[in-house]
């Protein structure tokens, strides 16, 4: 009777240090506060992977507390880090056919832009990813305008001989196009930079904005309205080679977690704009409206810069360029 006690004490053990070592930890970095929308759809896939009981966690790193915000794409290549919320147009420098992911006046409004997603541009974009050791989970833009310190920004004019923030190199190229001085940080720094009087004006998503409290720092908002010259491609992204060696079943409950966010990512981006006009009108802060004729006086620099400019330096550039141009 002893022996048999002691066998399925024995055989308890075995099975839950089984347990235990089937159960993996993935180390997701982003730079957001976690009232951003981006960190509540990296938390999204996280608590529904949780609740799927596969034996994997998700631990999320926010605010920048592992990686400096242009710094992720390396390490998750390398498998370095597992997953990350990230602005694809950050790792231009790595693969420039990703600053076509930041491109001025590419993408008309949210819908469109998740059409983009869906389309054979963003799976040659996907392919060259896989040459990196990544994959897409979660796909989402985000749509943003134009702050001021001193005065509003709405078409190209109003940027020259300014000292001026933009996400990406196409963007500052445009902007550079405009007489605009350029100055390149992350979103997160863009509040300081105000502060100090390094930064006149500044272009982000309306979700960055707003979590980062730009609203203290400027006089005047353009926002995203009827039309956005500013649409960013902002995924949540895994290390290829990470995914594969999950299991079945958390592979199935990444993937459906996955789903879930990317739904919930696109209504969410869909409301930051309107939101964030509030959050500003709130605090004071002059609203100005993009026209038509703004945003094609903007466009028409772009072609002449950052298209350009990337069809120059990208081997398949036109052709990515075309392809992005054909999604109605």
């Amino acid at each position: 009777m002893k022996l048999s006690l002691m066998s399925a004490v024995a055989a308890i053990a075995i099975a839950a240090s089984g347990t235990l070592a089937s159960a993996k930890e993935l180390r997701l970095s982003h730079q957001w506060s976690n009232k951003d929308v981006r960190a509540k759809v990296a938390q999204m896939v996280a608590d529904e992977v949780a609740a799927a009981n596969v034996d994997l966690e998700i631990k999320i790193f926010g605010s920048k507390s592992l990686f400096k915000p242009r710094e992720q794409y390396k390490p998750l290549s390398r498998g370095q880090l597992d997953m990350t919320i990230f602005p694809l147009a950050y790792a231009g420098g790595q693969q420039p056919a990703y600053n076509l992911t930041l491109m001025p006046g590419l993408v008309k409004n949210h819908d469109h832009a998740a059409r983009l997603s869906k389309s054979p541009f963003m799976k040659a974009i996907e392919a060259k990813m896989a040459d990196d050791d990544v994959i897409t989970l979660v796909h989402g833009y985000l749509a943003g305008g134009f702050v001021g310190k001193d005065k509003c920004i709405t078409k190209p004019e109003d940027v020259a001989g300014l000292q001026t923030r933009a996400a990406g190199k196409s963007f500052e190229q445009m902007l550079a196009g405009a007489g605009a001085s350029i100055a390149s940080m992350a979103s997160s720094e863009i509040y300081n930079a105000m502060q100090t009087g390094v930064l006149d004006a500044a272009n982000t998503s309306s979700s960055s904005f707003v979590s980062y409290r730009i609203y203290e720092q400027a006089k005047c908002y353009t926002p995203a309205g009827d039309v956005a010259l500013w649409f960013m491609y902002q995924p949540l992204l895994m290390n290829k080679s990470a995914f594969e060696g999950l299991n079945q079943a958390q592979q199935d409950a990444l993937l459906a977690a996955s789903a879930k966010a990317e739904a919930y990512y696109l209504e969410e981006a869909k409301k930051q704009d309107a939101a964030s006009v509030e959050v500003f009108r709130k605090a004071g802060v002059e609203i100005a409206n993009m026209t038509p004729e703004d945003f094609e006086a903007w466009r028409a620099i772009a072609k002449k810069t950052s298209y350009a400019q990337f069809v120059s330096e990208v081997s398949d550039g036109q052709e990515l360029l075309d392809m992005a141009l054909a999604v109605e």
